[in-house]
């Protein structure tokens, strides 16, 4: 997404993308946490450590404090927090707080080991919120109903990936109808079957 550096207005909130990762979070139960998701095979629970994780890398995004110091998720293996039902929750609101800062959405920034202007950084941060949300909703029956603008904001900003997907990133794109909601093109940018369930 291209912004300048003092493009202000094209910065957006996460506050309705947190509240609902937030939401659904808190909603799963202990039973649920061994079940599959449609995000690349991971349980709920790994997708749970990295949902803790990220919240905290993009917040230090926001503040800068990670450039130079942030590695790769491959690099790692995190461990689920025994307190995620409170501390995600908590970190998605400093994730909120921080990118509310006008100082958030200048320069360079850095997470994962990627080095990128602030305002793409924040496009990676909403739509990681915004589909892992969605994965871990869909693996335990949860509704979901994330904000349109987001929703909209992401699909326009995906709708070039390549049909291979993005190495690293997202697999080969599952082909959506153009009359499709927009929310099921997204996750189909993403290489994710919106129809996608355990059965």
């Amino acid at each position: 997404m291209a912004m300048s550096d003092t493009d202000n207005k094209a910065a957006f909130d996460m506050k309705s993308a947190a509240a609902t990762m937030a939401a659904v979070v808190t909603a799963i139960t202990d039973d649920q946490l061994e079940t599959a998701t449609p995000s690349g095979g991971m349980s709920v629970r790994q997708l749970l450590a990295h949902v803790a994780g990220l919240t905290e890398a993009f917040r230090a995004a926001a503040t800068k404090e990670s450039i130079g110091h942030s590695v790769s998720p491959t690099e790692v293996e995190p461990e689920l927090p025994d307190d995620w039902r409170t501390r995600i929750p908590v970190r998605l609101e400093a994730l909120v707080s921080a990118w509310r800062e006008p100082s958030a959405w200048e320069g360079d920034t850095e997470a994962g080991g990627v080095l990128l202007p602030a305002p793409e950084m924040a496009t990676v941060a909403l739509n990681e919120l915004v589909i892992h949300a969605w994965d871990l909703a869909r693996a335990t029956g949860q509704p979901y109903h994330p904000d349109n603008d987001d929703v909209t904001l992401l699909a326009d900003w995906l709708r070039a990936t390549p049909e291979e997907g993005t190495p690293g990133l997202f697999g080969p794109v599952v082909p959506v109808p153009d009359t499709a909601p927009t929310l099921d093109r997204l996750i189909g940018l993403t290489g994710r079957d919106p129809a996608w369930s355990h059965s």
